[in-house]
């Protein structure tokens, strides 16, 4: 087809693409004959034009981009989007750490710990201060006055006043520091410098509830990271008069680096007393950063289609982590496909009226109990009037690769153990960004396609897949324990394995009776679990059927059994017990509460050169394939 050099190209925005259909068009005249020689004058031109037409197309397409969520870029552009969809980002947030204060004294009949008392503390060497965020009073007890159960967080208490002054069109109200923490945000409103009433304004969350006299507030995330409260206009809020000081207290925090915190020490005299005592309840977590962009493109949506309530999976996920900010991943199922018990796991009977919800933390540490209580009072105002929230903990999968790559050694400058030291960065890489997390299914071809791809030299890959979980027993008394995998067992016959272990293997441990042999588990192929010890490198069995293994569901449950301690588990002491299993498929998928891990202890895929691909003399008589069916062994 040919083209109309007559008319300019309008639909390229490149610069150089705009240069050339230019001059495209500078060819169908004759008045300028310059135009193509990089030295001329008009040439010059054309670079201030093609330059001026780049830049115009590139606005007009970020101006097309930022009207819409999905494509917005710019910070501004995608809170502006999900304020229209009453959406508020989370704000930074301060580590917090639960702890008692204990007044050493007989004298003082009461005590007040003001907000702002400040602790210390110091991780990894550096030290950081944790503040009250509230007033607390205790009475003595006789020996002492304990403040029990006390938050306390990363920060430094801050506290702004305004003066109303309506004539001030521009008046804002604003937290002054990108690392305010809303959670921790307190709101006052004095009626003026010589009347001291003052009311405590909470934020408002449904202007359903609201009231023209309501002492309400709102919070919206504004330029530079900042956030802003505002007032209600006399009719949906109570409105503000001249005259009325306005008090904003919040913590500005250094976000998560006081993370793991859990020794502390008073800074100052508490009510006047020096002799204090501290006992950590709960170190110091859930320190993080501001929302992140891709967080705020997900949820804002999703929050607004949830209006306010919690009513499908969805739903609870959005305000679980609104919630719980920390949260890195959330799993939601509910009762109608069957409940869930923190001994037996998931139970095929449906238990209605209630919602199981996982938090995956981004510290990788279980919410404690008094958290999960606080994130189900938390979800009550969000929930429907009859279901329960239940919060479970993750269940951890551990995967144990075991495998080569063959690489081409004339192609690389690195070594084996180069090479490998890349491939074990490859599989960090998979990790983090397929796995560790609810719904992060492991797939095998796609590892083997990332290992090869690590470098040009490697020619193939072959990994084997074992599965891991650990469990805690309990050492004072006979105990039936249940291990659900939730992906089938290697199973290809009745009895596959029986003399040399089945596919079930698992780390020491010592039951009551025999306190010299280690004892361990594994399968007879037929659905038994068996319990023995070595002597020799001979297995000698204690229980031959000590529980059952259903291979086509992956479930382990031991009968009762009476476990005093536990072995070492890779070279260190240990209270858990990991047992493992081969499984079925080398694709393993994760249900409900499940979360996939590699175990980077465990894991060893070595490199080996590929005879083959370097034409070595004995290529085609010594190249061993390797076997792609997995062996088992005791860990």
């Amino acid at each position: 087809m040919a083209i109309n050099e007559s008319r300019l190209n309008v639909t390229e925005f490149d610069f150089d693409e705009v240069k050339n259909n230019f001059k495209l068009f500078l060819k169908a005249q004759t008045e300028f004959k310059d135009y193509d020689f990089e030295g001329s004058g008009m040439n010059i031109l054309l670079d201030v034009l093609a330059y001026n037409t780049h830049y115009l197309g590139f606005n007009a397409n970020m101006l097309a981009n930022e009207m819409f969520l999905d494509s917005a870029s710019l910070r501004s552009s995608i809170i502006s989007h999900a304020k229209t969809l009453g959406y508020i980002p989370i704000s930074a947030k301060a580590a917090k750490a639960i702890i008692d204060v204990t007044l050493n004294t007989t004298t003082a009949a009461t005590a007040t710990m003001d907000a702002g008392t400040v602790f210390t503390t110091s991780v990894d060497g550096t030290d950081y201060q944790f503040v009250t965020a509230s007033d607390v009073t205790d009475s003595n007890i006789g020996s002492g006055i304990t403040f029990n159960n006390v938050p306390v967080y990363e920060g430094t208490y801050v506290t702004t006043r305004y003066t109303v002054d309506s004539s001030d069109v521009d008046q804002r109200f604003l937290l002054r520091n990108n690392r305010a923490d809303t959670i921790t945000l307190t709101v006052k409103v004095q009626t003026s410098s010589s009347d001291t009433t003052t009311n405590t304004y909470t934020q408002a969350t449904d202007i359903t509830q609201v009231a023209a006299d309501s002492k309400i507030y709102f919070l919206q995330e504004v330029e530079a990271g900042l956030y802003e409260v505002y007032f209600g206009d006399g009719v949906v809020g109570a409105a503000l008069s001249d005259g009325n000081i306005v008090t904003l207290t919040y913590i500005v925090t250094n976000k998560t680096v006081a993370n793991g915190a859990s020794i502390f020490a008073n800074s100052t005299s508490i009510g006047g007393i020096t002799d204090i005592s501290i006992f950590t309840q709960s170190a110091a977590r859930g320190g993080a950063e501001p929302e992140s962009l891709k967080s705020i493109k997900y949820n804002a949506p999703l929050d607004y289609a949830s209006q306010g309530r919690c009513v499908t999976a969805e739903d609870y996920k959005v305000y679980a982590k609104k919630l719980y900010p920390t949260a890195q991943s959330v799993s939601v199922f509910g009762g109608e496909s069957g409940s869930y018990d923190t001994s037996l796991g998931a139970i095929s009977t449906a238990e209605y009226g209630k919602v199981f919800i996982s938090i995956k933390a981004t510290t990788g540490v279980n919410l404690t109990t008094a958290e999960k209580t606080q994130l189900v009072t938390d979800l009550a105002p969000y929930t429907v009037a009859s279901t329960v929230p239940v919060i479970i903990d993750p269940q951890t999968t551990n995967l144990i690769l075991s495998g080569i790559f063959k690489y081409n050694k004339s192609k690389t400058p690195y070594t084996s153990s180069e090479l490998e030291t890349l491939v074990n960065a490859t599989l960090i890489n998979y990790s983090i960004s397929d796995l560790e997390q609810f719904e992060g299914l492991f797939r095998h071809s796609k590892l083997l396609g990332l290992v090869d791809n690590t470098d040009t030299s490697i020619t193939s890959s072959a990994v084997n897949v074992t599965m891991g979980q650990f469990f805690t027993p309990t050492t004072t008394v006979s105990t039936a324990y249940t291990i659900d995998f939730n992906n089938a067992f290697y199973h290809p016959h009745s009895g596959h394995n029986e003399s040399s272990g089945g596919v079930i293997a698992s780390t020491g441990f010592y039951i009551s009776g025999d306190a010299t042999n280690v004892q361990y588990f594994d399968d007879d192929g037929a659905g038994n679990l068996r319990t023995y010890y070595l002597v020799a490198g001979v297995r000698t069995y204690t229980d031959s059927t000590a529980g059952t293994v259903t291979y086509s569901t992956g479930k382990i449950v031991t009968d009762g059994i009476y476990i005093t301690s536990v072995a070492e588990v890779d070279g260190a002491s240990s209270n858990e017990i990991r047992i493992t299993a081969i499984p079925n498929s080398k694709d393993i998928v994760p249900v409900r509460n499940q979360v996939l891990e590699i175990d980077f202890i465990n894991t060893s895929i070595t490199g080996e050169v590929d005879t083959v691909a370097i034409g070595d003399s004995g290529a085609g008589t010594t190249y061993t394939p390797t076997s792609s069916y997995t062996t088992t062994s005791s860990y």
